[in-house]
């Protein structure tokens, strides 16, 4: 069989350099019998190796030609059909403990790939992916940059993240017109002091009118604010993550959410 055609519906760009394949199948920190969990493996640019060093590899993909195309070349190879972002993550973990994701992530819904890979942290050791470069350089960014915001915020205090190394247009094919970066997640303490829901709508409040004071952004939250104890002539930039946690669980004390 023939590689299929790309679809640009699906933002497919496929990795074709050996040397990069191989830089990042040996950044997984997994070993050979742990889960590991393909997100999106099109042609199989990368399922090749990771079959040969993790025993219990699965795929997850969409498109019905890509799956005929790898259920051809790796007979051996679970196959999922399904939309990534409709996964039930739960089960996988039910069934084989917590898992390793590795994945060339779409650009066009990486965002939505990463918040839920955040919202079911528990089910996961670590994730490796590869996304566009602006987006992995957004989600380390300090506070107090152009590039520190909401995706910076929930990543770093949901996950610890670590930019691995940049992947060039030149390695894929079709080349994309960005620059790529390969970024490790990992899941030590995934237990937040505040819930989820919360830290997001504060987070995305804050970070909507970032020129703003946060007094100003936060008004919408129509509570009397803890000023005694944060700073909210502050903008939302120049809060480490740790500080929305605390003023999300404070929050949630005051009874702001009920």
């Amino acid at each position: 069989m023939q590689n299929p055609r790309k679809k640009k519906s699906l933002g497919q760009h496929f990795l074709r350099d050996k040397n990069m394949i191989r830089k990042i199948v040996e950044a997984i920190p997994a070993g050979g019998d742990d889960p590991v969990v393909e997100i999106g493996p099109g042609d199989g640019a990368l399922t090749g190796s990771l079959l040969k060093k993790f025993e219990n590899l699965t795929a997850i993909e969409i498109d019905p030609v890509m799956i005929d195309h790898l259920k051809e070349k790796y007979p051996d190879l679970q196959i999922l059909k399904s939309d990534i972002l409709k996964v039930d993550w739960s089960e996988f973990a039910a069934a084989s403990g917590k898992l390793h994701v590795i994945g060339n992530l779409p650009y066009y819904i990486t965002s939505q790939i990463l918040f839920s890979i955040l919202e079911h942290r528990q089910h996961f050791e670590s994730a490796t992916l590869m996304m566009q470069k602006e987006v992995a350089q957004r989600i380390v960014a300090s506070p107090r940059t152009k590039e520190y915001g909401i995706l910076s915020v929930q990543t770093q205090l949901m996950a610890k993240p670590e930019i691995l190394f940049d992947v060039p247009p030149g390695v894929f094919s079709p080349p994309p017109k960005v620059d790529s970066s390969v970024i490790r997640l990992t899941f030590e303490n995934t237990e937040l002091k505040c819930s989820d829901t919360n830290l997001k709508t504060v987070v995305r409040m804050a970070f909507n009118q970032r020129r703003k004071k946060l007094s100003n952004a936060l008004s919408r939250l129509n509570a009397e604010l803890p000023e005694e104890e944060f700073d909210f002539s502050l903008r939302a930039e120049a809060l480490e993550p740790a500080m929305y946690e605390k003023l999300t669980a404070r929050l949630e004390q005051l009874g702001t959410f009920e």
